[in-house]
C-alpha cells in the first residue's frame, strides 16, 4: 500500500513537471501558422488545427502513460512479471478508433481539397500567370494585353509576382530541371512543379502587402536562396502596374 501512495505521487511530480514543460512550448507554438490571407485560409487552418489538438492530445495521453508504466511497473526486489497474452476488445478499440479519427478527418477535408486542387472545380481566373520554376528562382511570365500566353507582348520577371486584391489569380506552374514546390504560406498555398507538367494552382488575396514566395522542395545546393516575393496591390495600384509595364 505503502509502495502504491509512492508511486502514485512520484507519477503526479513527474506529470507536474511535464506539464510545466509542455506550457512554455505550447506557449511558444500556439500559433504555429502566420495570418491566413486567402479566401480558403480559414478553412485549411480549421483542418489543420483539428489535426494539432487530436495529435496534442494522443501526445499528452500516451506521454502520461509512458511515465505511469516506467514508475509502476519498474523493477522491485521480490515482484515477478506477468506474462499477458493480449486483449482482443483492447486490441479492437485502439484500431477502431484511429480508424475512425482518419475516416472523420478525410470527411472534414476532403471538400477543401477538392476546391482547391480539383481542376474541374477550381474557379476561373481573373489574372492568369505562368510560373516556371529553374534552379533556383521564379520565373513568372505575364501574358501582356492580349491576354493570351506564348505571344509577343508576354513579358516575364524573375521572382516577382503582382496580382489585384479580391481577385481569383490562375497561376500556371511548370518546372525546368527538377522538381520544385511552389510555396506561399499566408495563402496556405503550395503546389509542386513537376518538370514535364503545366500544374494550375489558384489562390484569392484579401488584404493588400508584399509576401514571401519561397521554393518548399529541396532542388539543389541553391535551394535556401530560392525565393521570390508576391506583391498584392489594390485594383487602382495593380492596373496602374500593368500600365508602366506595358507602356
Amino acid at each position: 500500500m505503502q509502495s502504491r501512495r509512492g508511486d502514485f505521487i512520484l507519477w503526479i511530480v513527474s506529470m507536474v513537471i511535464f506539464l510545466i514543460i509542455l506550457y512554455f512550448v505550447d506557449r511558444l507554438m500556439l500559433n504555429p501558422l502566420p495570418e491566413g490571407l486567402s479566401t480558403y485560409a480559414g478553412e485549411i487552418d480549421t483542418v489543420f488545427y483539428v489535426i494539432y489538438y487530436i495529435t496534442g492530445f494522443v501526445f499528452l495521453l500516451v506521454s502520461a502513460l509512458l511515465v505511469l508504466f516506467l514508475i509502476r511497473y519498474r523493477y522491485k526486489p521480490g515482484q515477478r512479471a506477468i506474462y499477458s497474452h493480449g486483449n482482443a476488445a483492447l486490441e479492437l478499440v485502439w484500431t477502431a478508433i484511429p480508424a475512425a479519427v482518419f475516416i472523420i478527418l478525410f470527411l472534414i477535408s476532403q471538400s477543401t481539397w477538392a476546391k482547391i486542387k480539383y481542376r474541374d472545380t477550381m474557379p476561373r481566373g481573373d489574372v492568369e500567370v505562368r510560373v516556371t520554376a529553374k534552379q533556383f528562382q521564379w520565373d513568372v511570365l505575364y501574358p501582356g494585353p492580349d491576354g493570351k500566353f506564348d505571344t509577343a507582348d508576354d513579358k516575364t520577371i524573375a521572382g516577382e509576382l503582382h496580382v489585384p486584391v479580391n481577385k481569383v489569380v490562375r497561376v500556371y506552374l511548370q518546372a525546368e530541371d527538377v522538381i520544385h514546390s511552389f510555396f506561399v504560406p499566408v495563402f496556405r498555398l503550395k503546389q509542386d512543379a513537376v518538370p514535364g507538367h503545366t500544374i494550375p494552382a489558384w489562390f484569392e488575396a484579401t488584404q493588400t502587402g508584399r509576401f514571401e514566395m519561397p521554393c518548399a522542395e529541396l532542388c539543389g545546393p541553391g535551394h535556401s536562396g530560392m525565393k521570390g516575393w508576391v506583391t498584392v496591390h489594390t485594383d487602382d495600384e495593380y492596373q496602374q502596374w500593368v500600365q508602366e509595364q506595358w507602356q
